[in-house]
């Protein structure tokens, strides 16, 4: 679960431990009341090996603050979903050199299909036949290393061997993780567009440091409002990994810019949330083809066209 995009500078991180109830319940209000360049939150489990999700099960939220915030008024925000304990949790100061150093410790290697997703200390793992994608894990969300962003990975390796896009749009692109791995392989130019204008600097960075410059058409923007991504009809594969809210919300907009078969990538949600977004674009004519699930995150791949595929009954 993540709300916002995690600062290119972090001042301040503050660390609670709660119900999964309380961190969706955070991650919801924080998402509303702050600025998503300046402030993100980022919650998960502390309990390994879970595959279904409890929301009485301990997790760890932790929110990233670009500059230093008022301490007092973060607490009183926070007390009535998490109480006292607020009161007694300390704010971390942090180093911002020390803090991207922090980002890019541990990060091993993931691969997905033929896509392998790496820091540049691991560059003599990657294969003949990999489709590498290097990462600098510092300053947006998206290293591959996520359960979203792994999930939309195995799934566009899913997507790729029934066909090819002709025409893809990555939605809140972050650091162009998956657009940059289905432009790759396509070898076509994905358009791929965020709100926050320092992703959309990072992706193009990205797609420098992979030897690929012209394979994503970017652009800056909340959701598809831009002339890149609003056009009806144009695009048989689109991938969106954001949050549950913003997915709902996305809905109409996502429906008509998807061709009549076209394929939907979704991920951003919890395994409670998987309704409320199926249904949301179900109305639209999108329906749930598959679901995983993934260190608690959900992916959906959806079609649009059809019918809703019938649920067999046992024999």
């Amino acid at each position: 679960m993540r709300e916002g995009l995690l600062p290119a500078t972090v001042a301040t991180v503050l660390e609670l431990s709660t119900s999964g109830e309380k961190a969706r319940a955070l991650t919801e209000l924080l998402g509303e009341i702050f600025d998503p360049t300046e402030t993100a939150i980022s919650a998960f489990e502390l309990e390994e090996g879970v595959t279904t999700l409890s929301l009485n099960a301990p997790w760890k939220v932790e929110i990233y603050f670009a500059n230093h915030p008022d301490e007092e008024a973060v607490r009183d925000l926070l007390r009535p979903i998490v109480g006292d304990a607020v009161d007694t949790t300390p704010f971390t100061t942090v180093n911002t050199r020390d803090w991207v150093a922090t980002s890019l410790e541990g990060l091993k290697p993931v691969r997905a299909g033929r896509v392998i997703v790496h820091g540049a200390h691991d560059r003599d793992v990657v294969r003949v036949n990999d489709v590498a994608i290097e990462i600098e894990a510092a300053l947006a969300f998206g290293t591959g290393h996520h359960g979203t962003t792994s999930g939309c990975l195995m799934a566009l390796d899913a997507a790729l061997k029934k066909r090819r896009p002709r025409h893809a749009l990555d939605v809140g692109t972050g650091t162009g993780i998956l657009a940059l791995a289905l432009a790759k392989q396509i070898k076509r130019k994905v358009v791929a567009g965020d709100i926050d204008a320092v992703a959309v600097e990072v992706s193009a960075h990205n797609a420098r440091l992979n030897h690929a410059p012209n394979a994503l058409d970017l652009y800056v923007a909340p959701g598809l409002r831009h002339a890149k991504a609003n056009r009806p009809g144009r695009f048989d594969l689109v991938f969106a990994n954001i949050l549950a809210g913003p997915l709902r919300q996305l809905a109409p907009s996502i429906a008509r810019v998807l061709s009549r078969d076209g394929t939907l990538i979704l991920s951003g949600l919890l395994a409670m949330d998987v309704a409320g977004v199926a249904s949301a674009y179900r109305h639209h004519g999108i329906y749930l083809v598959s679901q995983s699930l993934r260190e608690g995150w959900a992916t959906l791949v959806m079609k649009k066209g059809g019918a809703a595929p019938r649920l067999r009954r046992p024999a």
